[in-house]
């Protein structure tokens, strides 16, 4: 049986058992494995990765590990470029989009409420899923670590935490959302965008008490629901302040 040597560096060691953290790992393996075989062993999905070395030298996922190699896997770099390098992380999207999966509709909605694009279905298979991000380019957000697993996907991302606003937090952060920011333009429900509408032309839609208190209205391209201003509105607000405060926060 064969041997390599493993090094995880930086937040993967958020993903390997706790033993296994900021360490050397040995691992055996069969002949002909590749080095996205050994580390997804190990429990990094390939999605995670931006750079491998084996040996000190850079490699891509499909190099064959030989008995006796060192590798050492590391994590999209925050402000190194690393192109120079043979990277493996599949080149960043000029347009983050999102698709999430079924356990993931909370945030999903925080997702499209600060107006980013996040498809989600409560009850889409994996494979549907993997087919839709590769297809329409688009990052897979998940917790289950099989579905960044698979080859087809290309841009994913394992949520580490649990908690709906902690991820919307984590997402921002991962992806540098920052400044893409546009709150209260997409549809809550559909994902569609949201374009302002006169009144009188939903006037005929909107109970009797909203006609008499409210003047401005949105209406969804997609789903035609119409939106307006209240209490709902007024938490969303104080959540989106809130995840914003976080932009600088350790």
């Amino acid at each position: 049986m064969n041997q390599a040597n493993l090094r995880f560096y930086a937040g993967l060691n958020d993903l390997i058992p706790a033993q296994q953290r900021q360490t050397t790992v040995t691992h055996s393996f069969g002949d002909g494995q590749t080095v996205k075989h050994l580390i997804e062993a190990l429990g990094v999905p390939h999605t995670e990765v931006e750079l491998v070395l084996a040996n000190g030298t850079p490699v891509d996922l499909a190099y064959q590990v030989a008995d006796g190699d060192r590798i050492a896997v590391y994590p999209p770099f925050e402000s190194i470029d690393v192109s120079p390098l043979l990277s493996v992380g599949a080149p960043p999207l000029e347009e983050p989009r999102f698709v999430l999966d079924g356990h993931l509709g909370r945030l999903a909605a925080y997702l499209r409420m600060v107006g980013m694009d996040a498809l989600y279905w409560n009850d889409t298979p994996d494979e549907v899923l993997a087919q839709i991000s590769s297809e329409e380019r688009r990052i897979l957000l998940t917790r289950d670590r099989g579905l960044l697993k698979r080859s087809i996907v290309t841009h994913g991302y394992l949520l580490r935490a649990t908690n709906p606003r902690t991820q919307l937090v984590e997402v921002l952060r991962r992806y540098d959302l920052w400044d893409r920011l546009a709150p209260l333009t997409r549809c809550l429900a559909c994902n569609g965008r949201l374009q302002p509408v006169a009144k009188e032309t939903i006037a005929h839609r909107l109970p009797a008490e909203t006609r008499r208190l409210h003047d401005e209205f949105r209406l969804c391209e997609s789903c035609r629901q119409v939106f307006w201003g209240g209490s709902h509105v007024d938490r969303m607000n104080k959540l989106i302040a809130w995840a914003l405060e976080q932009r600088y926060e350790p």
